[in-house]
């Protein structure tokens, strides 16, 4: 019973750290581009990171999250 207990939390807590990596979008990297360039479609940088992210997900991004990753790149 002991081992039955044991293997259902390990395996729970590998679901959860599995999970939690899955989870973790990974955005393009927009931080060698010029804004308002013919490189960027002429658009501000978290705007274009929100139209490459549309383009290869057909999801879009918040302005917020576009302008945090850009912060962070």
């Amino acid at each position: 019973m002991r081992k039955v207990a044991l293997t259902v939390i390990l395996m729970a807590a590998f679901a959860l750290l599995t999970a939690a990596n899955a989870s973790a979008q990974q955005y393009p990297n927009v931080k060698n581009l010029k804004p308002f360039s013919a490189a960027t479609n002429f658009m501000s940088l978290p705007g274009y990171l929100r139209w490459v992210v549309h383009q290869q997900t057909q999801n879009w991004i918040t302005y917020a999250e576009a302008s945090r990753v850009v912060a962070q790149q």
